[in-house]
């Protein structure tokens, strides 16, 4: 069987019987149906839109996603065992410059991030040419693809239609394709129930992201009232319900709404008292901030990052996005740079790589001094100390590492020692011989008179 995929035709092949699902029903996606216990028999879900509407998972997403995005994804190639070197190929490179059509690959990178964060998962559909090398790749909707396992183990895909990925093609009169996993590339979150579905954070988060959109709710009814909470108003003597009703709607239309905070006068012995706890009481402030770290911290993303209220206990800022990277996206990253690897079927010496120095642009007082201690130390050359820290071009006699002439190494400190009469302790001195003339003299002097 062929599709018609972006205008290559994919060879699918005979799809084999029996084909079961995957279920991702304990993973959230599109809906936490207990974000707390109990929340199910009162129809209190988290749907998908409402998790992204709260500003903290907002914040925690759009930050990862952009942060990553911003950094250049290139190709390398390997040129010693531990060493990998910027590189071009014709076969790879147009896709990592430009994924497809529609996107950059900062777009397409970011789409990527939030698909993983949000749902789990990122389903990528290959786009190959007329040489079976991978030209383009498409993000897919989440919703819209279905896992399934044949009875040999095999793994396939079921895709809904999707337009922009020329998913177009009816088959037998659906709109629904199932392709091999070799021309889809399934990057997941932590696989927590099962080795192919992932789990969004928000599965963990759901909790403190339903808490803070109630409150966020509440303090826009409560404000929306003047920040007056509710109020009693007590007769002195037992009225009939309709007397009641007409009194309560007779103050909200005089002191309600718009009409909040004008003046109310009470006769007959009635008084008004408030009911209901002020913002102060409630705590609301506490309350949010809590939610703020509880979120944070099942993204790892640093709290100071996403709210400015939280002060970093670092003394400049590239501590804490040494900090961010290493807790949060560094897997991210890493995960993307193998499944590209794998995905666009790249052999060694090739593979795909973040360059993290983007991450970092420290200030000018810093920068100015890692690049000199970089260059007096022979690390770096002043060319690569110029694109490193300051993105300048090369200069002419900039690609040699300079070192000190004073400074030598222990190997010559060592045979200069040797080779220093002064450093050589002096042989022994051995006593010379005594002349025979003088010895028969002494003999002599020695023989009584």
């Amino acid at each position: 069987m062929k599709v018609a995929i972006a205008g290559y035709e994919l060879q699918i092949g005979k799809v084999p019987a029996g084909l079961a699902p995957v279920s991702s029903r304990r993973s959230w996606w599109p809906t936490v149906r207990e974000p707390y216990s109990g929340a199910w028999q009162h129809n209190a879900d988290l749907p998908a839109e409402s998790a992204v509407r709260n500003p903290t998972i907002f914040s925690c997403v759009t930050l990862i996603a952009e942060t990553i995005g911003k950094c250049q994804l290139r190709l390398v190639e390997q040129v010693e065992p531990d060493v990998w070197v910027p590189t071009a190929n014709p076969a790879y490179s147009p896709v990592l410059r430009k994924p497809n059509r529609y996107q950059t690959i900062q777009k397409f990178l970011e789409a990527w991030l939030s698909s993983k964060l949000l749902t789990g998962n990122a389903y990528l559909l290959k786009e190959r040419d007329a040489r079976g090398v991978v030209s383009a790749l498409y993000l897919l909707d989440p919703a819209k693809v279905t896992l399934l396992i044949a009875p040999d183990g095999a793994i396939y895909y079921e895709l809904q239609r999707h337009e922009l990925a020329g998913l177009t093609v009816e088959q037998s009169g659906t709109d629904r394709f199932v392709v091999p996993s070799r021309e889809v590339i399934h990057d997941l979150m932590v696989p927590l129930f099962h080795p192919l579905v992932g789990v969004s954070p928000i599965y963990a988060c759901a909790t403190a992201a339903l808490q803070a959109l109630s409150i966020s709710d509440s303090g826009a009814s409560f404000f929306a009232n003047g920040s007056r909470p509710s109020g009693v108003l007590t007769v002195p003597a037992a009225i009939e319900q309709a007397d009641a009703d007409a009194m309560a709607d007779s103050w909200y239309a005089k002191h309600g709404g718009t009409n909040t905070g004008k003046i109310a006068i009470l006769s007959g012995g009635v008084t008004y008292a408030a009911a209901g706890a002020s913002a102060v009481d409630s705590q609301l402030v506490e309350q949010l901030g809590w939610t703020t770290n509880t979120i944070c911290g099942v993204f790892k993303v640093p709290a100071a990052l996403v709210d400015s209220s939280h002060a970093a206990p670092y003394g400049n800022s590239e501590q804490l996005v040494q900090q961010f990277y290493s807790q949060c996206l560094q897997a991210l990253m890493t995960a993307i740079e193998l499944s590209l690897d794998e995905g666009l079927e790249l052999g060694r010496p090739l593979g795909t790589e973040f360059n993290i120095d983007d991450l970092y642009w420290m200030d000018t007082a810093t920068r100015t001094k890692a690049a000199a201690d970089a260059i007096g130390s022979a690390a770096l050359t002043p060319n690569e100390a110029r694109r490193k820290y300051y993105g300048y071009g090369p200069i002419a006699g900039g690609d040699s590492a300079y070192m000190q002439q004073q400074n030598y190494s222990l190997k010559a400190l060592a045979a200069r020692d040797r080779a220093n009469p002064l450093a050589t302790p002096s042989a022994p001195v051995t006593p010379s011989a005594v002349p025979p003339a003088r010895v028969e003299a002494e003999e002599a002097d020695e023989v009584p008179a």
